[in-house]
């Protein structure tokens, strides 16, 4: 590995769990956030808001200055919310050299064009689709902060950009392996969120692991679904970025997308729950995506569909379920 300026766009859980990563890895690394209060505090106090076990060294710079931030950047990171991405995308046009690698850690897919993150980034900035790679997996940033043993995979279409991106990455507790299927990468990266919001739903209703365990795998069978309707590996779906982020997501107490679920399993209304919540829930825009993206390809996606029904039309989540429970009888595919 050889030490590269990196610039990490997005100081939120993630953002600030890799900058201090990358720090701890010999990396020089400045932290951009558009909001001054959240600089402020982080200049102040070297700690992060959300994750109290993120203690920043005074090497790590954070600014809210966007293109001095990115001044002789080798690694632009960007860590900010989905829907943000097209925006800072454009704010960066002209202020990074063609060799720089992007990577982004977003998940989520562009509600009014239904691009995934690295096909809004090639189609907003002006960048070479060989310097995009995307970084997923099954990473809660409160784990990686506590340096709990983690692999992701970075993926590009670009294997020698993937491949920098591994070894300036990887470390003895963060283990990066690499793939050329980017979309299916990030399909499953943020497809999974969807199913993530409908396992909180059976926590918050008080359903048990049989039904988690049949939600998590019929879950992963819709993605497949889509993801090779839209021309991915179906294999991928098999990895880090599928049924490796969606078993983590759907389980864990860290997962945004399973406790907005849960909240609306025990009745309450969803703006309520995302008012009082200072994390972004991505699998909330991207369930509408995904509703989207099955009609076009016309395809069968009854999880998704629910969760969007409980979501965006209102509909009672027992009754939901039931219908999902009393579809006609098949057989079983793998997707």
């Amino acid at each position: 590995m050889t030490s590269l300026p990196i610039t990490i766009l997005g100081c939120g859980a993630w953002g600030g769990t890799i900058a201090q990563y990358l720090d701890e890895m010999g990396h020089s690394v400045t932290a951009w956030s558009k909001f001054p209060e959240e600089i402020d505090h982080l200049n102040s106090t070297r700690k992060h808001p959300f994750i109290s076990d993120l203690v920043f060294p005074d090497s790590i710079r954070f600014s809210i200055d966007l293109h001095k931030s990115l001044a002789d950047a080798g690694i632009v990171v960007i860590a900010v919310p989905s829907h943000s991405v097209r925006a800072v995308i454009k704010e960066i046009n002209g202020h990074i050299s063609d060799a720089v690698i992007i990577v982004n850690l977003s998940k989520g897919i562009e509600n009014t064009t239904l691009m995934t993150m690295s096909q809004v980034i090639a189609d907003e900035g002006k960048i070479e689709p060989g310097n995009i790679v995307t970084l997923y997996g099954p990473s809660h940033a409160e784990e990686v902060a506590l340096r709990m043993p983690t692999t992701l995979v970075a993926a590009g279409s670009s294997m020698e950009s993937a491949v920098i991106v591994q070894n300036n990455f990887s470390s003895e507790t963060l283990r990066v392996y690499t793939s050329s299927d980017i979309l299916g990468v990030e399909l499953g990266g943020s497809v999974k969120n969807v199913i993530a919001i409908a396992a909180g739903i059976i926590d918050g209703i008080g359903f048990g692991d049989n039904t988690k365990a049949a939600l998590i795998t019929r879950g992963i069978s819709e993605i497949t679904r889509l993801g090779e309707k839209m021309g991915a590996n179906p294999d991928t779906f098999s990895g880090l970025s599928g049924v490796g982020d969606l078993i983590v997501t759907c389980l864990s107490k860290h997962s945004r997308n399973r406790y907005v679920g849960e909240e609306i399993g025990k009745g309450r209304k969803l703006k309520e729950i995302l008012d009082e919540m200072e994390m972004v829930a991505e699998g909330v825009k991207t369930t509408e995506s995904v509703y989207q993206l099955q009609n076009r390809h016309n395809i069968s996606m009854p999880i998704s569909t629910a969760v969007y029904k409980v979501l965006y039309r209102g509909e009672n989540a027992k009754k939901v379920v039931k219908e999902l429970m009393t579809r006609d009888l098949t057989i079983e595919k793998r997707y």
